[in-house]
């Protein structure tokens, strides 16, 4: 969520990493440990130094990126640079989108996995029900406006970063470290060459990460951008990396993997009660409530002014056919994410989202690299390897999931094939007869302007 500084001075590089790890260090990294853990065992807390590798190569393009061009409109912004105005940049824009979307009803889902442990094992089957109640609370806030977004954004985050932070610490001092032998073979991989399993989970450790996007919204509003701005992405990737692997680690040291397996869904708070007993248990639920609930009131603030954004800009349908509904953009946006709750459990809503965001990383990188060599200073060999990197864990992931799951690979080819159709066809109806498209946005000129 962008910080309107319009009032207040700018950022400092501390004040600037407080806000990015706040951000970064959000509920996905509740129930993400657990699905790592299924596909490389005790290897999970490796996975998550080896994803914060690829996400280091994967911000040099967004640093150069806020650098040359800073402005609140973020990921829109750098594909309209790369790309200009038309089908292209609507489709990976709306790919951003979705995956904003999906990694809201990710957390939502957490929310209902986490607080279920409050209660009897027979309210397990309403998980989603919660969901469904943090996401209608998460429209109501951002129907409140933005004082209210504003005044529990910071408290959360404090909260639940020291709490996480503390919490993994104490669990590694109690737990001691664990033993990593990397003997574990997920389910139908025992033909696949070593390694193979630890690559594609580097896509869902990727998805703990995926945050740090949100600093670059930051270009405009932090003291000394060329120089704090790349330091804030780094030093917050290094601080997130420390904590989650301590907190991988002291899970760990709490659980065995198939407990961890089991548990997948709430792992930490599993982890927590052997190592410190009912009140740590309860205390990792409670830090797991506020996270989610947080995270999600501010990815639905981020992600439906995304799409008001697309809307004005004509990547996409006015939202104002929608009728005298106050923010349509937020009602969209809210009902996607409770439909995606209710159809998805949280593993195949992570495997969806990690997709459709390692597909629209690649179109960032490439963007770069081979439209604006000469307006944006840039070393060309980081953001190829970025691709590489990035193609190399996309393709074992969907290989793991058509081996396993199948299903997950069937909903995102339609999901990308409806977004790339109708956003063709919807470029086509403002489309003149000289194939200039009419898109209202202040690069109309772009020589890219053609679908």
């Amino acid at each position: 969520m962008k910080v309107n500084t319009t009032n207040i001075q700018k950022l400092s590089l501390i004040g600037s990493i407080s806000l990015g790890t706040g951000v970064m260090i959000g509920a996905g990294i509740f129930v993400l440990m657990g699905q790592i853990a299924e596909l490389v065992g005790d290897l999970f807390p490796i996975a998550f130094i080896a994803g914060a590798i690829v996400v280091g190569f994967s911000s040099y393009s967004y640093v150069k990126f806020s650098n040359a061009f800073p402005s609140s409109g973020g990921v829109v912004k750098f594909l309209d640079k790369s790309y200009g105005p038309g089908t292209t940049t609507g489709v990976f824009s709306l790919l951003m989108y979705v995956s904003m979307v999906i990694s809201e009803s990710l957390v939502a889902g957490t929310f209902g996995a986490y607080t279920l442990r409050l209660f009897p094992e027979d309210f397990a089957g309403y998980a989603s029900i919660l969901g469904i109640v943090l996401l209608v609370t998460a429209y109501i806030v951002n129907v409140l406006g933005n004082k209210v977004i504003g005044a529990t954004a910071t408290f959360t985050a404090i909260i639940k970063v020291v709490g996480i932070a503390l919490l993994a610490i104490a669990g590694l001092i109690v737990s001691g470290f664990s033993d990593i032998t990397g003997n574990y073979i997920p389910q139908n991989t025992e033909t696949l060459p070593q390694g193979f399993a630890f690559v594609a989970a580097l896509a869902l450790s990727i998805l703990a990460y995926k945050g740090f996007t949100t600093i670059t919204n930051q270009g405009g509003d932090i003291k000394n951008p060329h120089k704090n701005l790349g330091r804030s992405i780094i030093i917050s990737i290094l601080i997130c990396t420390l904590i989650y692997v301590a907190l991988a680690l002291a899970v760990a040291g709490g659980l065995s993997i198939p407990e961890v397996i089991a548990a997948k869904d709430y792992a930490l708070a599993a982890a927590a009660r052997p190592i410190f007993g009912e009140w740590g248990s309860w205390i990792t639920i409670g830090i797991a409530i506020i996270a989610t609930v947080s995270g999600v009131i501010a990815s639905v603030f981020s992600s439906s002014r995304l799409l008001a954004m697309l809307s004005n800009m004509k990547q996409v349908p006015s939202l104002k056919r929608m009728g005298n509904f106050k923010n349509p953009a937020l009602i969209f946006t809210v009902s996607l994410a409770i439909l995606l709750t209710v159809l998805f459990d949280l593993t195949r809503i992570a495997s969806i989202g990690a997709i459709f965001y390692l597909i629209m990383d690649i179109a960032i990188h490439w963007g770069l690299v081979r439209h604006l060599k000469k307006e944006v200073d840039f070393k060309p060999i980081i953001p190829l390897v970025a691709i590489i990197l990035d193609v190399a864990v996309l393709t074992a992931f969907l290989y793991i999931k058509y081996l396993n799951d199948p299903l997950v690979l069937i909903v995102a080819a339609i999901g990308i094939v409806l977004i790339i159709v109708a956003e063709r066809l919807f470029m086509i109806s403002h489309t003149d007869d000289e194939g200039n498209m009419h898109m209202g946005m202040e690069t109309t000129s772009n020589k890219h302007n053609k679908s």
